[in-house]
């Protein structure tokens, strides 16, 4: 009777290798980059070449980067809309400490890093301490991060722009780490596509592999039933919000060494980019559910779309319309997906 029962225990089952695919968030990630791979390849000669793919992976490097870590603070069901102006005000911290007061560009690296931890810090205690939804806290942040941006950088320069930043104390180091470019079969890739791919495997060994891990699936799930099973669920999302502001300097670090100079206004706008990979890559936006791979992923078909318009010769102005159509897809795949992993679990 033992082994007859066993024999239809539900747990002991053999899972297919299609069903166990369709369980992973990074699925439809996966084949759509195919898919815009093949279909800008056969479009457009030049896309598939050293030269091109080098431009596909230019900017997909920085966006990959924010949307890997915006997708575990997805998956611990919250959001941080000042993510893209927090690239920004690093920028500008840099630029204005080494320009302006003679500070070496790594101790004004670590002062911007210093001050993004604090502003993801006040993100995470305002959110869980007050509970109101983090959308409306880091979009107020958003709006006190811009008008500062803005405001120093005028009464400090008189412009919206800080520049100079290659005459700096400890500029050629920093450009060897964080902007510079490797010749490969024809084409200039930055040393930035190394950072995405470091930070891609931290995260992914995050989730799969630690406690924390669980943690941030836990929290985005279900805060409550987290906290109830020993959760330290204000550790943990605190934690995430840090996190997303860190890299985000670290990401204005990037691109304010690699122009030599930043706008006080850049950065606008690039939270929902960032919002988009991580989407498009397999996070729900209810939390609980998606993968750090899938949003690196997600960067990717980004870049792949933004230039092969260009090298198909389209107005760019289709880029958004793809963007677009993208998203949806995603969301609704991503929705699929979800149901068969649930249906699945019964």
């Amino acid at each position: 009777m033992t082994t007859v029962a066993a024999a239809h225990d539900e747990r002991l089952a053999s899972v297919g290798i299609v069903r166990r695919l369709l369980a992973r968030p990074e699925l439809s990630a996966l084949c759509g980059a195919v898919a815009v791979f093949v279909f800008f390849a056969v479009y457009a000669e030049a896309f598939a070449t050293g030269p091109g793919f080098a431009n596909v992976l230019d900017p997909a490097a920085t966006l990959g980067i924010m949307a890997v870590v915006v997708a575990l603070l997805m998956i611990g069901g919250e959001f941080d809309l000042s993510a893209g102006v927090m690239t920004a005000s690093s920028g500008l911290i840099i630029a204005m400490l080494t320009t302006k007061a003679g500070f070496n560009l790594w101790l004004a690296l670590l002062v911007a890093l210093a001050f993004a931890a604090m502003v993801g810090f006040a993100n995470g205690y305002v959110v869980m301490r007050t509970r109101l939804p983090s959308f409306i806290v880091t979009l107020g942040t958003f709006l006190v991060l811009q008008g500062v941006n803005l405001g120093i950088t005028k009464l400090v320069t008189g412009t919206v722009q800080v520049s100079g930043l290659a005459q700096t104390d400890g500029y050629a180091s920093a450009r060897a780490v964080f902007a510079e470019t490797v010749p490969i079969a024809g084409g200039n890739y930055r040393v930035t596509i190394v950072w995405w791919i470091v930070v891609t495997v931290i995260a992914v060994w995050v989730l799969q592999r630690t406690r924390p891990g669980n943690w941030i699936f836990a929290v985005g799930g279900g805060e409550q039933g987290a906290r109830n099973v020993g959760v330290p669920t204000v550790r943990t999302k605190i934690g995430l919000f840090m996190t997303v502001s860190v890299a985000a300097a670290l990401v204005g670090a990037m691109l304010t060494v690699r122009l030599t100079s930043v706008q006080a206004n850049a950065g606008i706008g690039e939270e929902f980019q960032y919002i988009i990979a991580a989407v498009i890559g397999g996070c729900l936006l209810t939390g609980g559910y998606g993968s750090a791979f899938g949003a690196a992923v997600g960067a990717l078909i980004f870049g792949m779309a933004q230039q092969g318009i260009v090298f198909a010769g389209w107005d760019s102005d289709w880029f958004q319309a793809f963007l677009g159509t993208l998203l949806l897809a995603a969301a609704l795949v991503n929705y699929y997906v979800r149901r068969r992993a649930e249906v699945m679990k019964r």
